[in-house]
């Protein structure tokens, strides 16, 4: 048995005597262990709160007003939107976008986007790096305090003596490893990686 193992075992182990649970998700299932890196799209207020906020922004760097942008926004969205299957008796749910996907729905949005504001595809990438490092710095924010209340409710275990000081670095071991899920759910310290395109839009659509 490699240490790996080891540790998901005695973290899981130590999380289901006390019953904790990290971001929504149980932390007693830390077997089960997700890849990281995957795409979270739980940012405050969901989907409809993540295009708000990209309006705003963009309007923003953009120099245009608010309205005009979710107007633009809305539309192209709409134009950009797979198709969906109609057939009633498919129950296979449908396949989530690649990456290459992601960014070959957000390089299309960004070009349609810009030639409907009349504005250079150079500016809209500009806003939308602005867009990410928000979202950058409110998924690190997130991550730092879902640890620190974690890190709060072990202690009291440890005073209680449900959990050990060993059980303690045990779990906080594995959740730096997204093996417990962060923020968002499994693998959600990351989110979305750099760059200069959100892959919300492509999630969200």
């Amino acid at each position: 048995m490699d240490r790996s193992t080891l540790t998901r075992i005695g973290a899981a182990g130590a999380v289901a005597g006390l019953g904790l649970a990290v971001g929504g998700v149980a932390l007693a299932s830390a077997e089960t262990t997700a890849p990281s890196g995957t795409t979270s799209s739980a940012h405050p207020g969901g989907p409809r709160g993540d295009r708000d906020q990209d309006a705003e922004v963009l309007a923003s760097e953009l120099g245009l007003e608010e309205s005009v942008v979710e107007e633009a926004l809305t539309a192209v969205r709409d134009e950009l939107r797979p198709e969906r299957s109609t057939d009633a008796d498919t129950e296979t749910k449908p396949t989530p976008p690649t990456e290459e996907e992601r960014a070959e729905h957000q390089a299309a949005l960004v070009t349609a986007l810009a030639e409907k504001l009349d504005v250079s595809e150079a500016k809209v990438e500009a806003a939308y790096a602005v867009i990410e490092e928000k979202r950058e710095a409110e998924r690190t924010e997130r991550q730092a305090e879902s640890r620190a209340d974690l890190v709060t409710r072990l202690d009291e275990a440890v005073t209680a003596g449900t959990l050990t000081e060993a059980d303690k670095a045990s779990v906080l071991k594995a959740y730096d490893a997204d093996l417990l899920g962060g923020p968002g759910g499994p693998g959600g310290h990351g989110g979305p990686g750099g760059g200069g395109r959100p892959s919300s839009d492509a999630a969200a659509e």
